[in-house]
């Protein structure tokens, strides 16, 4: 990945990235111990275990993504299987309850490089409802290509202009920082294998993401 940022510096960023995500459940999970260890009354103590299965699950269920959608996909060949996928998405949502998915991907098994951009792309659609509302997934194996498309509908619409330019290619390397990393590294990945990011303009009333993705060779 040939690209001006050190690879070092931008590194750190993801790790920041990856930090400022799992503080908040492993936080809960601390505070929940704090308060079983000075808790006597039943009921109170209930509601503690439920805080900690709460904060565990939550926390489980984001480095499951984090595991495919940055990592290596250790423990996988060289494709992975969409059920994975399927799975980490949906329980990256699921804390919430407002974000409904979609999936339509038909295939069971998709290579890496398109598994992870389709993570990415539904993280950052489904960040963008802020108040909830449709995320839909889909992907497809074609002769030499993998066609990736993510499209988001809500009552509230936010994507973060620095997150369009990261993912557009227009963002200049002094502008990235952690919350645009995960971007960055989609649209560096796509191109560098030779395929293309597409997103729908500024403004419109849905979010649309597209990835073409060159088979490996």
């Amino acid at each position: 990945m040939t690209n001006p940022i050190d690879s070092i510096d931008f590194a750190s960023l993801l790790c920041s990235r990856l930090c400022h995500d799992l503080l908040s459940p492993v936080g809960a999970l601390n505070n929940g111990l704090e308060l079983m260890a000075d808790e006597t009354d039943p009921e109170m103590r209930q509601r503690c275990l439920d805080l900690l299965a709460d904060s565990a699950r939550t926390s489980a269920n984001k480095l499951k993504f984090f595991r495919l959608a940055f990592g290596s996909a250790g423990g996988f060949g060289d494709a992975v299987p969409t059920h994975e996928a399927r799975v980490a998405i949906e329980g990256m949502f699921a804390a919430s309850g407002r974000v409904k998915i979609g999936w339509l991907v038909e295939d069971d098994m998709l290579e890496k490089l398109p598994v992870k951009v389709l993570l990415n792309l539904a993280l950052i659609a489904g960040d963008a409802l802020v108040r909830g509302g449709q995320l839909d997934i889909g992907a497809e194996k074609r002769p030499g290509v993998t066609e990736i498309v993510v499209r988001a509908e809500g009552p509230k619409l936010v994507l973060d202009p620095d997150l369009r330019a990261a993912l557009a290619g227009t963002l200049p390397p002094e502008g990235l920082a952690s919350r645009t990393s995960a971007a960055w590294m989609v649209r560096t990945l796509v191109t560098s294998v030779g395929g293309e990011i597409a997103l729908s303009p500024a403004g419109e009333p849905i979010l649309l993401f597209g990835a073409s993705i060159p088979e490996a060779r």
